[in-house]
Parts: C-alpha cells; structure tokens; sequence
C-alpha cells in the first residue's frame, strides 16, 4: 500500500485520537483515515499494536464507513442492469471483488480475491497439471474439505466476502458455487451455476450427461435426469429450475439478497440499506 496522505506517522497519532468522541475530533479522523479507503490491514501490525479493543471496534466501524462510502461510488451499475453482465466475467468479478473489499473489515489481513482466485487455480493447477475436468476441480475443492458448508454461521454476511470464504474454508451455498464457477472460468472448465430455490447448485457434464453439484454438501453428485424425472418429489416449478443455468446477473442479485438479509439479521440497518441500493441498482 503506497500512502501519501495521512502517512504512517499521521496514522500513529490518529489512533491516539480514536476514543475522542468530541465532533470535529471524529470528523477529522474519518476524513484522514478515508483516503486509505477503509483497509489498514496491510500497515495495522506495525502501528497498531497498541491498540485495545474498544479502539480496535471504534477504528472498524469508521472504517466500515469509509468502505460504506468507496462501495457507493465504486459500483458499477451497467447501462441494461443486471442483464447487461450475461457471460461478462470480468465485470462479474469486479462487483464481487467491490463487495468483499466492503464486507472485510480493513483490520484483518488477507488476500484480495483475485489473488486469492489465482493462488488457488495454481495450487489446483499443481495437483492436476495435465487434462484436467470438472469433476478433478470439484473434488479438489469439496471432496479433500479446502471449502465446506459454514453450517455454523449459515447466515453470516462474511459469506459474500469471497476471499474470507477462500482463506477461512468456509462458505454457504452460493459462495461455495460462485468461487467453484470463478476458478472453472480460469481454467476453461464448463461449470454453471442452477439458482435452486432456497439452495444454490452447479452444473458440470460427464460423458455428456448433466451432473448438478451441492458445493455444500462436500460437492455431492446427483445425476440430473433422476432429479428432474416426473416420479421425483420435485414439484414442476423446481424441476425446471434445475434444468435451467442461471446468468451472471442473476447470480449477483441472488448474491446481494442474500448479503442483504443477513444485515437485517444482525440489525445492521445502514449496511442493509446500502446493499439493497446496490441491488435496486442492477435491477432495471
């Protein structure tokens, strides 16, 4: 990280100034801290050290409303809403990317997720270095458990962050299915995403055969012609939906639903309201 304003000097002495509750005192620290854009993650350890907890909650909550501010003036909002993004992969992972960069809380250190995306398609690369498919990528990922279900925390926010769900292991569904599709699309694998109600699932093929995948469930396998098959408990409704790949677009909003209801979860109205503009956004 390369900062100019406020340099680490500056910051050491704004730390100071953290549990000073007087107005003019927090403006400045905010309006200093913003031009860092929400994450000291990268310099926190060598300055910081000293801080105790209260600061520590006192700096992330302004920083989470520097990142509250960056998120709102950074989104991209295509000109045809979510429709426009279809297969735009590179937009796709900018939008996730902004929304990970909102949801980390600028204290913790990790990778951001393109990075993070790439160390990962090299470490597979590693392991399977010739020929490799779907399914070598599926049990790579769910089978050896680098990425299982958060069934503890279903509901926790960090479950959009995909580069937190990448360095804790942990995601819920559509996590899990949107970073197995990310890596798919580095590699030039055939992976689509199924937005099955109430449970996100993807889709690879074997032998031709479409196979659907419940990254949560250790990236089980089910044969699609026998979920689908009319003697299923499936109703008509679900059925057709798994026979159907969900778009870009249509990923991302189930996305921010999501996001969206865990804040209203944890009363975090603000961030509530603030995703739900991002999605409103989109949907034109």
């Amino acid at each position: 990280m390369n900062l100019t304003s406020p340099d680490i000097k500056e910051l050491a002495a704004l730390f100071r100034l953290l549990d000073d509750e007087t107005p003019e005192v927090r403006s400045v620290v905010v309006d200093k801290l913003s031009h860092v854009g929400g994450d000291l993650s990268e310099i926190l350890p060598d300055i910081a050290a000293n801080l105790n907890t209260k600061e520590l909650d006192i700096l992330e909550d302004i920083l989470q409303t520097v990142r509250r501010k960056t998120l709102r003036e950074e989104w991209l909002t295509p000109r045809f809403g979510s429709a426009a993004l279809e297969d735009d992969w590179e937009l796709f992972e900018s939008q996730l990317r902004l929304l990970s960069d909102f949801l980390h809380d600028g204290i913790s250190l990790r990778q951001p997720l393109s990075d993070a995306l790439d160390l990962l398609t090299e470490e597979f690369q590693s392991t399977y270095p010739i020929g490799a498919t779907e399914n070598d990528l599926r049990i790579f990922l769910f089978e050896e458990g680098r990425l299982c279900g958060n069934q503890k925390h279903y509901y926790d926010p960090r479950n959009g962050d995909l580069a937190w769900c990448i360095a804790s292991g942990i995601s819920n569904p559509i996590g899990l299915g949107v970073i197995y599709m990310l890596l798919g699309q580095r590699l030039a694998l055939d992976i689509q995403g199924i937005s099955f109600p109430g449970h996100f699932l993807c889709r690879i093929f074997e032998d031709a055969e479409p196979i659907v995948v419940d990254c949560f469930d250790r990236g089980k396998m089910h044969a699609q012609h026998i979920l689908t098959d009319p003697m299923n408990e499936l109703t008509p409704e679900q059925r057709q939906h798994l026979r159907e790949s969900a778009d870009l677009g249509t990923i991302l909003m189930r996305l921010l639903n999501n996001m969206i209801d865990a804040f209203r979860r944890e009363n975090r109205e603000e961030d509530m309201e603030l995703l739900t503009e991002m999605r409103d956004s989109m949907a034109k």
